[in-house]
């Protein structure tokens, strides 16, 4: 016998045919049409109209969205936000960059997007990568696509074992802590590790700090990262992340959620970063500056010499509300073990730290960012990693790279099961 179901009307076509479904026996298929209509309306919260379409080369979509109908103003507290364009204080350097990249060996070589070579975002708009529907299904979930697995911070001081091998996540870093900081600034070398398995992902960054490991850690974090479960390929793509409650319900990577505010027309997080390093061939380097603005308070980033690229509001932070504690800069892999031994998935350039210049990753002109908004060289810089066997890193000080390290490593090696 047909079931029989009362509806108001101005009920939407797509719940009258989920309860069909449901109430027909069809629970399995409502189940996939239930998920079909979340990823729809999820990709529909992401998915701003364009002003301008670029297809770039590499298959991502960039879209030209107007600056103030970005993914940020979905956010409950930026609903009447001002939007500041730019920073009211940049914060004095102690590196020209331009200086310090010619006068090293190997000099530098122009660093830029790929969907750059298919045009370029009018100005008023931000590049937005268009998130796709495979995009969301790979993710475990809809709430859980864009967002990090807990316990991906490295804990330099007190190292819990159990947290390392339950979390999966080693590192090789640099990093200070014992003081206030404001920002943190450097400039880092672009490979493309080759990643084991497509659940585990390989990245270089640099993380600002603030409160206890626990359940209140606040972090932002950027750089460049491999990462073929959040898309779908194994570019190297520049990303950003921020979280203020140790990854558990808020932040997320680049634009997937509403935070960040960018104000660049001209880079677009998620996108392919192009050209990159080849082994024993040219260098190319980025460089990364996160600084809380004086005034305003906000934490800005800037991408390179000249893109300021947007800032995340101090409202979104408790600890990070005031200063950090603690800044890292280095790589991360996801180690997943699979078939029982360590996983081959890269560091850096997937070569041990050293072999130096044109063959390790490095880290150069490390900086933060002090009470009076100047940078500065970090004291006291220690080095941290889980498995040196596997991912190694060794620190250094020079003239023209000031405070670096070279870092990285292949993972699975005879030295690392």
């Amino acid at each position: 016998m047909a079931a029989h179901v009362s509806v108001g009307h101005g009920v939407p076509a797509a719940m009258l045919v989920l309860l069909f479904l449901s109430c027909a026996g069809g629970s399995a298929a409502a189940g996939g049409l239930k998920q079909r209509l979340e990823v729809r309306k999820h990709l529909e919260r992401l998915n701003k109209p364009a002003v301008k379409t670029i297809q770039s080369p590499d298959g991502d979509i960039i879209d030209c969205v107007h600056v103030s109908h970005q993914p940020a103003f979905d956010h409950p507290l930026l609903k009447n936000h001002t939007l500041q364009l730019r920073p009211s204080f940049h914060p004095e350097g102690l590196y020209d960059d331009d200086k310090t990249a010619s006068s090293r060996k190997g000099g530098k070589s122009p660093i830029s997007q790929m969907w750059h070579l298919n045009g370029r975002c009018p100005e008023d708009t931000v590049p937005i990568r268009r998130t796709k529907k495979e995009d969301v299904l790979r993710a475990s979930s809809v709430k859980r696509f864009g967002r990090k697995r807990h316990r991906t911070i490295p804990r330099p001081e007190s190292v819990d074992l159990d947290i390392v091998d339950q979390s999966g996540h080693e590192h090789a870093i640099a990093y200070v802590e014992g003081d206030k900081y404001y920002g943190a600034k450097a400039t880092m070398n672009v490979w493309q590790p080759r990643i084991q398995q497509s659940s585990e992902f390989s990245l270089s960054q640099l993380w600002i700090l603030g409160g206890s490991f626990g359940q209140d850690l606040n972090s932002i974090e950027a750089g460049w990262l491999v990462s073929p479960d959040l898309y779908g390929d194994n570019n190297t793509r520049l990303f950003t992340y921020w979280t203020s409650d140790a990854y558990q319900a808020t932040g997320c990577y680049n634009l997937l959620c509403s935070g960040f505010i960018q104000v660049s027309s001209d880079i677009a997080m998620g996108a392919t970063i192009y050209p990159i390093s080849g082994y024993g061939g040219s260098q190319y380097d980025i460089s990364i500056l996160v600084w809380k603005d004086p005034k305003e308070g906000n934490w800005w980033m800037q991408f390179g010499n000249g893109y300021v690229l947007g800032y995340w509001p101090s409202f979104l932070f408790s600890y990070l509300a005031d200063s950090a504690s603690m800044v890292e800069w280095g790589g991360e892999v996801v180690n997943s073990e699979p078939d029982g031994e360590h996983t081959s998935t890269q560091m850096g350039s997937g070569h041990f730290p050293e072999e130096g210049f044109g063959r390790s990753s490095y880290f150069r002109n490390i900086q933060v960012v002090d009470g009076s908004n100047n940078l500065r060289n970090p004291k006291g810089i220690g080095a941290f990693t889980e498995q040196s066997n596997c991912y190694d890193v060794q620190n250094g000080h020079s003239g023209d790279w000031g405070s670096f390290f070279y870092y990285g490593g292949p993972g699975k090696n005879p030295n690392c099961q």
